[in-house]
Order: structure tokens, then C-alpha cells, then sequence
């Protein structure tokens, strides 16, 4: 693979630049149909969740893609799933630049983006254009200048014109760069928010007939007694995945490095062990009554298998791509392979 002669030139690069610069060059390559050559091929693993199948367990985390203009190049990759957002419904610039930053010797990132995407009528639009076939969630979120007592307001908005154009939503309730977004994970915000979603999805799966699953996205931050919570009114709601995690607020693992005091989320190799925990947690907590889909350092195979030990279905990376490039897509997809079957044999043995 090209990428570790790249990486060099693209790193020294800010990171907001490299990153537009890398999707120029797959874009350029997916519509000349070079793309699909040159990564290595993935094998086919199919896995059931959410009532749908998935070609593979790895798929691409919210954030790369915020405004789903790129889903044909990431296709390219091998990815199972291609997650695009986080999407508002009104466009909105993020914060001020310079709001990403790398810290090299941990294989991490520090954002503060927030939401920065050029709304729900451009994001469709964008979505429409794609030709893959495959599985495309869309993640929604609310703007920044809507107060949490009006959140459901936004929330409505982004399922009712992703559904029909949606494998999956997601709901971000998670991330730390929009003011007061994590709070909507509080016991009572959450479940008055999903009630009056999951509502919604039965009115638009009778309008479109279509199922739209929904899944959560939370945080790492979460105390256990919190995930509990959480995994509770998930499933007293029928929530129908729960997406574990976003970027932490904790500078564990990277201290005294350069960009380590930088305000907004940390993600990357260093979150790893954190993420774990959560899904772990989660997952006991769930008991299979619906899947988990782990995100959160995912730098290796190895790491991703990890996210499945802990109780994970499905993986989603993102990081990973910046430090390792595409050929980490094709690895985590033969590390996991045939996991569910091995699980299963492992099960009948013991």
C-alpha cells in the first residue's frame, strides 16, 4: 500500500487540509473506477443486526464523512457499514479553526469540530448522489444555538428526512462540542427523547413502509451506574442498537504531549481501554436484547477483535484511518472474520 509513503507529505499538512486533500485523491480514483483496485480485497463475513445484514462487522465511524459527499470513495475500502454525519438541520460552520489536532506519539486526535456541516437539505442531496448500494447510516444531531428543551424539535426534524434515504439513524447525544449536547444523556431527557422518536419511526415506517432502525450513540465518559441506565431505557424504548463510544473528555494516556490541552473530544489508541470498559459494561447490561456496535481506538485487527470480545457486534473506526490508512479496513475485516461462529463454538464447548 501507498499510504505509509504518504503519510509524511499528509501530516505535515494541517490536519483539516490533509484531510480534504485524502478525499480529493479517493474521490478522483472512485469515479475513474481505480479505487476499487487499488485496496486489497475484503472477504465476505455477513452478520445480522438491527434486521439487516452486513456484509462485514468493520464499518466507518460518524465524522469522517460529515456531509455524506465521499460514500463511494470510503465504499472502496472494504467498510461492512458507512456511517456520515453528524448532520443538523440547519447549516451551521463549527467552531473556529484550527479545531483538530494530532498527537503523533499516541495515535490520537483531539477535535473540537462541533457539527460543523452544511445542513439536512445538502447532506440529502449528497446522500442521493451516492451509487453504492451498501449499508449507509446517518447520524443527526442538534444545532448548536437550539437549547436542550427544544432538542426533540431538531432530532424530529433529521430522522424524518434521513429515514427514507437511511440503512439506519443514529442519534448523538454524545458528543463534547456543542454546549450542554451531553446533558440530553440524563435519564429523563434521554427517555422523553426516544419515546418521541421511536414514535416517529412507526408513523414513517407506515408512510414509507420501510423500518428505520434507530440507534444511540454515547459517550465514554458515562459512569457504570449511568451505562446501566442507559442500556435499561434502551430497551424499555426498543432502541435498536446503541453505538459505544464518542470521543472522551479525559486526557488519560497523553499527558504533558503537544495538543494534549486542547479543548474537545480525544479519540485515537488512547481511548481504546475506556471505550472497552463502556462496551463491556454495556453489554452485560443488555443481555442480548439488542446489539452493541463498538467504536473507540480501534488501531489494529487485534483491537477490533477486542471490541467483539467485549460484547460488541459490530466495529466502527476512524482514527485508525488517519495513522494506519486504508489497509486497516481490509485487517480488521480478517481478524474478526467468522467471530460470531467461533463465539458460538466456544459457547457449545464450555
Amino acid at each position: 500500500m501507498l499510504y505509509p509513503l504518504v503519510r509524511p507529505l499528509l501530516f505535515r499538512l494541517d490536519p483539516e487540509t490533509a484531510h480534504r486533500v485524502s478525499f480529493g485523491g479517493l474521490d478522483a480514483a472512485a469515479r475513474i473506477g481505480l479505487a476499487s483496485l487499488a485496496f486489497p480485497a475484503v472477504p465476505d463475513d455477513p452478520v445480522e443486526a438491527m434486521g439487516l445484514t452486513f456484509p462485514n462487522r468493520i464499518g466507518l465511524a460518524a465524522g469522517l464523512d460529515k456531509d455524506a459527499e465521499h460514500i463511494d470513495g470510503l465504499a472502496a475500502l472494504g467498510f461492512g457499514h458507512i456511517e456520515c454525519g453528524t448532520v443538523t438541520p440547519r447549516p451551521q460552520p463549527g467552531n473556529p479553526r484550527p479545531r483538530l489536532f494530532r498527537i503523533v506519539a499516541a495515535q490520537a486526535l483531539v477535535n473540537r469540530m462541533g457539527f460543523n456541516n452544511g445542513g439536512l437539505e445538502a447532506f440529502l442531496a449528497n446522500r442521493a448522489r451516492a451509487r453504492w448500494q451498501g449499508i449507509v447510516g446517518l447520524n443527526i444531531g442538534r444545532n448548536f444555538d437550539t437549547p436542550n428543551d427544544r432538542a426533540v424539535d431538531d432530532y424530529l426534524a433529521g430522522f424524518r428526512g434521513c429515514c427514507a434515504h437511511a440503512s439506519y439513524v443514529a442519534v448523538n447525544v454524545s458528543s463534547p462540542n456543542t454546549k450542554g449536547l451531553r446533558d440530553l444523556q440524563h435519564e429523563d431527557a434521554l427517555a422523553a427523547l426516544m419515546a418521541t422518536l421511536k414514535g416517529e419511526q412507526a408513523k414513517l415506517a407506515d408512510r414509507h413502509g420501510k423500518y428505520t432502525p434507530l440507534a444511540l450513540k454515547i459517550a465514554p465518559d458515562l459512569q457504570p451506574v449511568a451505562v446501566d441506565g442507559i442500556a435499561r431505557l434502551c430497551v424499555r424504548h426498543r432502541v435498536d442498537a446503541v453505538i459505544a463510544t464518542n470521543t472522551t473528555l479525559s486526557r488519560e494516556g497523553v499527558e504533558g504531549l503537544p495538543h494534549a490541552s486542547e479543548a474537545g473530544g480525544l479519540s485515537g489508541a488512547p481511548l481504546r481501554e475506556r471505550a472497552n470498559a463502556v462496551v463491556r459494561r454495556l453489554a452485560r447490561a443488555l443481555d442480548g436484547a439488542l446489539p452493541v456496535i463498538g467504536a473507540g481506538g480501534v488501531m489494529s485487527g487485534a483491537d477490533a477483535r477486542e471490541k467483539l470480545e467485549a460484547g460488541a457486534t459490530l466495529v466502527q473506526l476512524y482514527t485508525g484511518l488517519v495513522y494506519r490508512g486504508p489497509a486497516l479496513v481490509a485487517e480488521c475485516v480478517r481478524a474478526t472474520r467468522g467471530f460470531g461462529a467461533r463465539r458460538a463454538g466456544a459457547a457449545s464447548a464450555g
